[in-house]
């Protein structure tokens, strides 16, 4: 018997139920998570970018869909459309950057769907969602000139960054503007945890969306993936106990 492929079901399985139960419960009760100042400055860097006219710059990072920073990706889509909600009365809508294909096609139909949601079926100009670049450095330096030249005000990068995200977070704090980020690569996060003011830290990465606007869907995905630490935690006490005791 394969016990990998048993126990990899097993959790796939557990964690759809969990998922399903939770989000059944969230319906009735409000959830509650711990305060992450982080967000409360986002969603006042958001109110001004709608009453001043100015724009909200989103950047995905370079993460393949196909790849495990896949995850990191969909977790900036998800923001991408509660922050294009959020921004739907601005006089600018937000322009999102990226250096993978399959992310720039996604970020334009996320950003169109809110768009036409919020203006009836109103025309909607593509060139929001933009290709920046197909390697890390030349994603960064396409990026450059939108802080620079589309009067933004709020910058937010989550995705998977390496140690680019230097030149953005450099150029943002050059335009002084704000930037949150956020990175499921270690050089990333360190380079952000260095030069961002608001830098995300580990799986926070994933909270984004749910902080910002409230789904009783993602809120289950959180108390899943709290469920699944601590199984993991646990799964690695044990085997080290195991392990001393020389029973493994």
């Amino acid at each position: 018997m394969n016990w990998s492929a048993l126990i990899a079901f097993l959790l796939v399985v557990g964690s759809a139920g969990l998922l399903l139960g939770f989000a059944i419960l969230k319906r009735k009760t409000p959830p509650s998570f711990r305060e992450i100042p982080a967000f409360i400055r986002l969603r006042q860097a958001i109110g001004r970018a709608v009453e001043d006219g100015s724009r909200l710059h989103f950047s995905l990072g370079r993460g393949d869909l196909i790849s495990p920073q896949g995850a990191a990706g969909l977790a900036g889509l998800s923001a991408l459309r509660r922050l294009a909600d959020l921004t739907s009365t601005s006089d600018r809508t937000p322009i999102a950057t990226s250096g993978e294909p399959s992310l720039t096609v996604l970020s334009q139909d996320v950003m169109q769907a809110s768009f036409q949601e919020a203006t009836g079926g109103s025309h909607f100009d593509a060139s929001g969602a933009r290709l920046t670049g197909l390697t890390p450095f030349s994603y960064a330096s396409g990026a450059l000139p939108t802080l620079r030249d589309e009067h933004i005000s709020a910058n937010i990068l989550l995705g998977s960054f390496g140690v680019e995200a230097g030149l953005l977070a450099d150029a943002a704090e050059r335009q002084n503007s704000y930037l949150l980020a956020a990175s499921d690569n270690l050089l990333g996060q360190a380079v952000l945890y260095a030069s961002a003011q608001e830098p995300l830290i580990g799986e926070e990465l994933y909270a984004v969306s749910e902080y910002v606007n409230h789904s009783p869907l993602h809120a289950a995905s959180l108390k899943v993936q709290d469920i699944l630490r601590y199984v993991l935690i646990i799964t690695m006490l044990l085997g080290a106990l195991l392990k001393l005791a020389g029973l493994l």
